[in-house]
């Protein structure tokens, strides 16, 4: 068994008071092309949080609090979401414009979609 470091291990909080640790599997990518993320640590770090704050959320709603309450939350988890967005964006953008600078338009075509999908 490996050791890892509170960075490499993210926490699934069941809403019950039972909190488990998996460790993070940096091995497990699926690239549609190879380049290197470097900010994979930070945005896996930002979506451990992110979903911390969204399991509170959800037992802020359990326990019928204030629906203004909720709502301040959830804008909170969304604008969480939208930070990690633009370090994926900008990690992506570093490692990739030589290949779209080449003329490689497949890039720039699904950059540009990932970016509608996310955008609506």
């Amino acid at each position: 068994m490996h050791e890892h470091d509170e960075e490499d291990v993210y926490y699934h909080d069941h809403g019950d008071g039972h909190v488990h640790a998996h460790p993070v599997d940096h091995h497990e990518h699926n690239h549609a092309h190879g380049h290197t993320h470097t900010q994979t640590k930070a945005v896996l770090n930002r979506l451990s949080r992110a979903i911390g704050h969204l399991e509170s959320v959800k037992r802020m709603v359990e326990d019928g609090r204030d629906c203004t309450e909720v709502l301040v939350q959830l804008a909170a988890v969304r604008s969480a979401l939208s930070g990690t967005a633009k370090v994926i964006l900008k990690d992506h953008l570093e490692h990739c414009i030589d290949d779209v600078s080449a003329g490689d338009s497949d890039q720039l075509a699904a950059l540009n979609e990932a970016i509608d999908k996310f955008m609506t």
